[in-house]
């Protein structure tokens, strides 16, 4: 699953969960929880210093569990959210942004678009902080403790605190009749596409940029995320794409050698001698997957400080170093532009050291219900890897105690044939996707209806669409917005004129 010129994920992105990581295979790579990787950078940036905002943050009374009546259920927590009025009028549209796993001032800072639109609609700005992230823990410095705790998260407590927050708010505001329209980017616009589905009374229609609603069960083919990095790679060039695919050999031939560990902490850099490979593969992987989602048209401070189309500045360096250097060096120094780009890193903190037994919230939710088998085929260039819904138990048992119910999102929302379940249910969505976008692959492509539109480019990243405007963006990206803006006024106009004839 926000975004803006300034810090991501985040988002991406996207705040420090470090995936949970077991062995699947004696050969690389390491096993991820599937999904878990889904916005680990923008965990990182969440620890970084709130961002200024033009917003006021406030505190809504939330019940714990919004489908039982059990006495322990009624417990209340207080979760945040944030409003900008400047430009509203009562009677006017509430714009709402589904917050992602993360502290919602990151997404709110990462998310200019709807700034950007504001004016014109004379809307309602609201970001609305998900359960169990960033200030909002319902059992504060324990809501990670157990999985009895964190049994209360998952997708549609989230949805359900964004319904009863949202009519509150209305009411509140005495403005019952402001049409609400809900924004979300990669896990948030996965929320904001439900949410329209789920709850069509309280928002009028969903703008979902970046959302990967169907990279579960088998309606994605499981190696395409990673298939997505690698094309990213190749249209960029094909050498610095095949240096990469060769880079691990080297890396694991190095690593079983007398003294390779020493040797890999030399040519990584490392501001402290390794003590397993992992965290050197662990390393380049990151770099390569995440410059592939913000592969962006103009320079931006994301998920890390990066030029413009940071793909391709990767692939001049790997390509332009002298040709009898080694692949392996070749890729750090390629990988070294997402970690480095500003020059003020004099080594890398490769082995961060995470407490295995802090429980994230992400990574939960990626063991329970948001689990996205994900595999690298031989055509990838990342070293192939296998997945078993067995391996997924197992480790979740482990970690957490609990049972994954791998098929329920498409059981709870809608996955296999799409087409012909929102045909003649659904309205009012936009799907919004970048091709270099590897998430991409597994959200919505084509026009399901005439009211839920697939909006697609060629050359977006990750929820371009929902960063600032800058006098540098592309033609392609300054249409994309334009188109949904007419969309999502054509929505509002529509629902004004009902509410006349009403």
């Amino acid at each position: 699953m926000a975004s803006s010129s300034s810090l991501s994920l985040h988002l991406l992105l996207l705040f420090a969960i470090l995936a949970i990581l077991a062995t699947l295979i004696e050969s690389k790579p390491t096993f991820q929880l599937p999904g878990a990787s889904f916005y680990k950078s923008s965990f990182k940036q969440a620890k970084a210093p709130k961002p200024k905002i033009p917003y006021t943050a406030h505190y809504f009374p939330q019940v714990l569990d919004h489908f039982t009546f059990h006495p322990k259920s009624s417990k209340i927590f207080y979760q945040k959210y944030l409003i900008n009025s400047h430009y509203w009028h009562k009677g006017g549209p509430i714009f709402v942004y589904t917050g992602n796993e993360g502290h919602i001032e990151w997404f709110a800072a990462n998310t200019g678009f709807l700034l950007d639109i504001a004016p014109k609609f004379k809307a309602l700005l609201v970001f609305i902080e998900h359960r169990f992230y960033g200030e909002s823990m319902p059992f504060g410095k324990d809501s990670y403790k157990s999985a009895e705790s964190l049994g209360y998260l998952n997708s549609q407590q989230a949805l359900a605190d964004y319904a009863v927050l949202i009519r509150s708010l209305k009411h509140n505001l005495s403005s019952e009749s402001s049409p609400v329209v809900v924004f979300g980017g990669s896990y948030g616009g996965m929320l904001a596409s439900w949410f329209r589905l789920k709850y069509p009374h309280i928002a009028i229609g969903a703008l979902a940029s970046s959302a990967p609603i169907l990279q579960f069960d088998t309606i994605t083919p499981w190696s395409s995320f990673h298939d997505g990095v690698s094309q990213d790679f190749k249209d960029a060039s094909m050498n610095c794409y095949e240096v990469i695919k060769g880079s691990w050999a080297e890396l694991d031939a190095l690593s079983v050698q007398k003294e390779g560990l020493a040797e890999l902490s030399k040519i990584f850099r490392t501001c402290k001698d390794l003590h397993s490979a992992d965290s050197a593969l662990d390393w380049l992987w990151e770099a390569f997957v995440y410059t592939a989602m913000v592969n962006y048209p103009t320079e931006a401070n994301f998920m890390k400080p990066l030029p413009a189309y940071p793909v391709q500045q990767m692939c001049k360096i790997i390509d332009g170093m002298p040709p009898e250097t080694t692949k392996l060096r070749r890729a750090i120094a390629g990988a070294s532009l997402y970690y480095n780009y500003s020059q003020t890193e004099k080594c890398f903190e490769i082995e961060h050291g995470a407490d295995v037994h802090v429980l994230s919230g992400w990574n939960w939710q990626a063991c329970t219900e948001m689990i996205m088998p994900m595999t690298c085929s031989n055509k990838s260039m990342f070293p192939p890897s296998g997945f078993d819904y067995k391996d997924v138990e197992v480790e979740c048992k482990k970690k957490y105690g609990v049972m994954p119910r791998p098929h329920w999102i498409t059981t709870e929302f809608v996955g296999n044939r799409i087409e012909l379940a929102l045909k003649r249910f659904g309205s009012n969505i936009i799907f919004s996707n970048g091709m270099q976008d590897p998430w991409s692959r597994g959200g919505v492509l084509k026009n399901i209806s005439s009211s839920i539109i697939a909006l697609v480019t060629k050359k977006g990243a990750h929820h371009v669409d929902f960063r600032f405007e800058t006098k540098d963006d592309p033609d392609w990206l300054v249409e994309l917005r334009r188109q949904e803006v007419d969309i999502i006024q054509k929505w509002i106009h529509e629902y004004y004129a009902d509410v006349r004839q009403g």
